[in-house]
């Protein structure tokens, strides 16, 4: 199915985005892990340690924003939601992703390339000793805006898909989390054999 395709186009860009910024945890961690040895240990602390660890923290919390959308993992106060039928959830996702993603998300994007290019036209910089050039960080706004905003997109077609068969179009899912799954699993007492293979075939995304 072609429409199924793109779907899965856009959701295979937003989960390698993710995973290829999720790297940007064990650079922070590296960065405070040292900052703190040499603040303590050697009494030699670093001026510009303190931005970069803000800057890595932003960039990695933005580009997660497109991974975290294709695997329908924002909070939802689904109280009501999850027990309404795919067409009506469908129906509702998809007045809100056209009444208030769309605009927000499009507003962040264009606000931010501007602000982007405001600070790359100064080379702004960061105020301690040893200044970091801020543009390319502020660069990760509108980039981000950009992905989600793709993203937003192929789930507004998911809605449309999901209002005219009534079942959602099923999503990529990762490799790890069907293992994880598997393997919690592996070592449960309680859970029967029927039961565990549903559990895994879930996380593969292999049902609705």
């Amino acid at each position: 199915m072609k429409v199924q395709s793109l779907l899965h186009t856009a959701d295979a860009i937003s989960t390698w985005v993710g995973k290829a910024f999720a790297w940007l945890i064990v650079a922070l961690m590296l960065l405070v892990v040292i900052e703190v040895f040499k603040r303590y240990a050697l009494n030699a602390p670093t001026a510009w340690v303190f931005d970069a660890s803000n800057m890595l923290y932003g960039t990695l919390f933005m580009m997660g924003g497109a991974y975290t959308l294709a695997h329908d993992g924002h909070v939802r106060g689904d109280f009501l939601y999850g027990s309404m039928k795919p067409r009506t959830q469908a129906s509702i996702d998809l007045v809100l992703y056209v009444l208030f993603f769309l605009p927000g998300i499009a507003a962040l994007t264009w606000s931010g390339w501007t602000y982007f290019q405001d600070s790359l036209a100064i080379h702004e910089q960061t105020f301690n000793a040893d200044p970091l050039p801020v543009y390319p960080f502020k660069f990760m706004i509108p980039l981000a805006g950009a992905l989600v905003l793709m993203q937003g997109i192929s789930e507004i077609v998911r809605c449309a898909v999901c209002i005219k068969t009534g079942e959602w179009t099923p999503r990529i899912k990762d490799a790890e989390e069907a293992d994880v799954v598997a393997q919690q699993l592996a070592g449960s007492e309680y859970v029967d054999e029927e039961a565990r293979k549903l559990a895994i075939e879930q996380s593969k995304g292999l049902k609705g």
